[in-house]
């Protein structure tokens, strides 16, 4: 996907797309995705960041980075940002997503999009 203000390409195996956007106030990496082809296999994603034991973000329906997605993130040990997600669709617009069950905490807004806090 190109756009004047992101850019996003995928791997095929593993599934984790790289997007840039000229949205962040940061500059490098802000998270990594990883795409699951089904709902099935986005809540077997779920099961293992919860053996993680770091808290997981629940979002449905979310509305970002020109796309619709169901998703869940987490936080590493160094701080970066895991989505894993499952895209319903596409939008027009960059578009601002909100956060509709947090299991652990609530999301810090980072550009249009949001994604869990660090630790």
């Amino acid at each position: 996907m190109r756009k004047d203000d992101y850019a996003k390409w995928m791997l095929d195996d593993p599934r984790i797309n790289f997007a840039i956007s000229t949205r962040g106030q940061r500059h490098g990496v802000n998270h990594i995705g990883i795409q699951a082809e089904s709902d099935t296999e986005l809540k077997d994603m779920r099961t293992r960041l919860i053996r993680a034991q770091g808290p997981v973000l629940e979002e449905k329906e979310a509305a970002c980075c020109y796309a619709k997605s169901d998703k869940y993130w987490i936080i590493d040990p160094q701080g970066i940002a895991w989505e894993t997600y499952h895209t319903l669709g596409t939008i027009p617009v960059f578009g601002e997503d909100v956060a509709t069950k947090s299991e652990a905490q609530e999301p810090a807004s980072r550009g249009a999009c949001r994604m869990p806090q660090t630790y």
